[in-house]
């Protein structure tokens, strides 16, 4: 099976190599014919060619975002009354190998990653063939005054839920909602309301909202990349644009305490108080996690500025979040509510270094922020007396991204997650009971010693992206493949004797994706 996809990966090359050079004698030949060569890193993941120029200060007597519009429009674009309306999206088709049989689908699971020992998922590859992963979107712009306009925008994937029999005979997979929102902007204020991208999460470009303008990684995996800080999610944003380089905002977010199965609880009346089934919407577990007793909103506040030395873009950023945790401790007499509060900081940089080559390193740090590394730790545990504490978690990412040429993209990231040990000893009458060595008492939390070992003390993964656009035209879209390979591991905090020391597994996109103009 190796030598399978080794052969098509080397085939696609040489026939991406061909396009290329032919697209090149074209252009050679008819100089005139319009084609899309934008500058920055091509984004797979999106209609656009890639992220958004700066948008300059609003100035009395002008529309803030119209100039923007007629400076891109679309040629699907058309009016009804004073509205603009740019219908978007991509078909996408991409085959996934996997080493082991992972089954999550196209999205990777990346903290179940199976053992080497694990009957048969260990000992068995997986391959499948998707276009769930192709979008339709629709962006709305009007101006309201001469100093307000505001967007509209929705996307949507067909990542939903899935029907019986998806995989059998239809393959009839449902409709998902990504990001909708609508944004006002006036003068140096902008406001947003809807589902939308983390404010928590990387930009590339200012504070933008704008899907092209949030960094997100180049791979074709939907979970994107270990490392990465994301969330999508209802949320209320204020934006302020201090100049036209420098911008704070602050966002009010959908909160969710999560804490996976992986941790133990003192009494089985807490795990209904957390969401720890949203992965498996067949879990009984599953049916609470509308149901969580959330105290109050996740809040981001989150700083940018971008330099232009040279003429190249140096994007820095710093963001803080707040969250809140509750429980109804069963454990007290009596029964009494526990809260706590956490947080964590991050800093971001996407660096254009030298024309077309960006940089981009981002951070985390802090307690009860489990639930923004892609859910693969947990925000917090409950001690043995029933009063809640944080899970210390931190994440880092790094990569590279190189538009070759015009036509060509290559990129490369390198990411880990780590959670921090938290647990304490229950007092048992259970013969033989120990925890950590102490007799008379047993282990609840997380990463104790004897814990399962799906309590991840590390993940980390190595991507690398091949993105040749074999075809491009700006009235009619572009033609690209997009190649991914990753090497996945896993390190949980305990480990059976005679164990593999970690968990790991190496998977290979290959995707074919018509992008409308």
């Amino acid at each position: 099976m190796c030598a399978f996809v080794i052969s098509v990966i080397v085939s696609i090359l040489l026939i991406g190599n061909c396009a290329l050079a032919a697209n090149d004698d074209d252009k050679r030949l008819n100089p005139s014919t319009p084609t899309n060569s934008s500058t920055t890193p091509l984004e797979p993941d999106d209609a656009s060619t890639g992220p958004s120029a700066p948008t300059p200060d609003p100035t009395p007597g002008t529309a803030p975002q119209q100039a923007a519009v007629q400076a891109g429009q679309s040629p699907l674009s058309f009016k009804i009354g004073a509205a603009q309306f740019t219908p978007g999206g991509f078909l996408d088709a991409a085959v996934f190998y996997r080493t082991k049989n992972l089954g999550s689908g196209l999205a990777t699971s990346f903290g179940t990653v199976p053992f080497n020992n694990v009957v048969p998922q260990g000992h068995l590859s997986e391959t499948h063939i998707s276009a769930q992963y192709s979008r339709l979107s629709l962006r709305v712009d009007a101006n309201m005054t001469p100093s307000t306009a505001i967007t509209g925008y929705v996307e949507a994937d067909f990542l939903g839920f899935q029907p019986p029999n998806a995989n059998i005979t239809a393959n009839s997979d449902s409709l998902r909602l990504r990001v909708y929102w609508a944004d006002v902007k006036h003068a140096k204020w902008e406001f947003l309301g809807g589902q939308e991208w983390s404010l928590l999460q990387p930009n590339r470009v200012g504070l933008s909202p704008n899907t092209a303008d949030i960094f997100y990684t180049l791979n074709e995996d939907p979970n994107f990349q270990v490392g990465l800080i994301w969330a999508r999610q209802p949320q209320f944003r204020l934006t302020y644009h201090a100049t036209k380089d420098w911008a704070i905002g602050v966002s009010v977010e959908n909160p969710q305490q999560f804490v996976p199965a992986s941790v133990i609880f003192p009494a089985a009346s807490f795990a209904a108080q957390f969401d720890n089934g949203s992965s498996s919407t067949s879990a009984a577990s599953s049916a609470t996690n509308t149901a969580v007793p959330n105290l109050l909103p996740d809040f981001v506040v989150k700083t940018a500025y971008d330099f232009h030395p040279g003429g190249r873009l140096f994007h820095v950023e710093a963001a803080g979040l707040i969250r809140t945790f509750r429980v109804f401790n069963t454990l007290a007499k009596p029964a009494v509510t526990d809260s706590i509060v956490g947080g964590a900081g991050s800093v971001n940089v996407n660096l254009e270094v030298v024309k077309n080559l960006r940089v981009i390193g981002d951070s985390f740090w802090g307690d009860g922020g489990g639930r923004y590394t892609i859910g693969l730790g947990p925000d917090v545990i409950v001690k043995p007396d029933g009063q809640l504490s944080g899970v210390h978690s931190g994440a880092g990412l790094g990569g590279l991204e190189w538009q070759t040429r015009p036509n060509l993209s290559v990129s490369g990231y390198y990411g880990g997650v780590y959670f921090g040990r938290n647990f304490g000893l229950l007092p048992s009458t259970t013969p033989g009971a120990s925890c950590a060595g102490i007799a008379g008492f047993t282990c609840v939390g997380f990463g104790f010693p004897g814990s399962e070992n799906t309590n991840n003390r590390t993940v980390q993964e190595a991507s690398a992206d091949v993105i040749p656009t074999l075809w491009s035209n700006e009235n009619y879209g572009k033609v690209q493949i997009i190649m991914q390979y990753s090497y996945l591991s896993r390190n949980p905090w305990f480990l059976a004797p005679a164990s593999p020391k970690n968990a790991h597994l190496s998977m290979v996109y290959l995707d074919f994706r018509y992008t409308l103009p």
